[in-house]
């Protein structure tokens, strides 16, 4: 089956597709507990699942985040991306040690996809910040080597704008108040499972 592009994937995956990542999802930890990786094939699934899709995968535990592994450009398919991100949040993020059974038992797993990203342009961080669109937008961050992301759902910790623009320039490895005009920004959106 020929991989579908960005510009073909239907608006929502039905909720048995969701449910199908999320188990894919738990089945590739599961299998890292083991010492092992899932290996999926793509022909395997159906055609939705099998879209080129840059995904991210969080990880709770008792509402604490436990992990977060993504990708931004969509380089593999929903499946693979999934799979492999998974099994980055549970056992590759570096904030974090490897995760344990114990944990495995109370684990939350969240699945957003992402959109195309698409450039923002403006003219100063003031117009930049007048057009972000809180609990919507998803932001990458560049400048040179310097490069961040904040999912939307992140605005529900930082809900204004100012402090959700410091807050992800300083994860970029940028000052918060930084500015200069070869900063550059893309917005996506995603659509999140559960």
């Amino acid at each position: 089956m020929a991989h579908t592009s960005l510009n073909n994937l239907p608006s929502v995956l039905t909720p048995p597709h969701k449910q199908q990542l999320l188990q894919l999802a738990g089945d590739s930890i599961k299998k890292g507990l083991c010492g092992e990786t899932l290996a999926v094939r793509a022909t395997d699934y159906p055609e939705p699942l099998c879209l080129l899709r840059a995904t991210f995968v969080t990880l709770h535990v008792e509402e604490k985040l436990r992990g977060c592994i993504g990708t931004l450009e969509a380089r593999r398919t929903l499946v693979e991306d999934v799979v492999s991100n998974a099994y980055g949040a549970a056992f590759r993020d570096t904030r974090f040690p490897t995760l344990t059974w114990p944990e495995y038992e109370r684990l939350d797993i969240h699945i957003s996809i992402l959109s195309l990203p698409e450039p923002v342009p403006f003219s100063s961080e003031e117009d930049l910040l007048a057009q972000l669109r809180p609990q919507v937008d998803g932001l990458i961050i560049e400048e040179g080597f310097y490069r961040g992301t904040f999912l939307p759902s992140v605005w529900e910790q930082l809900p204004e704008p100012r402090e959700f623009l410091r807050h992800l320039k300083h994860k970029a490895g940028l000052p918060p108040d930084y500015w200069s005009s070869r900063i550059r920004v893309q917005r996506y959106t995603t659509e999140s499972i559960p």
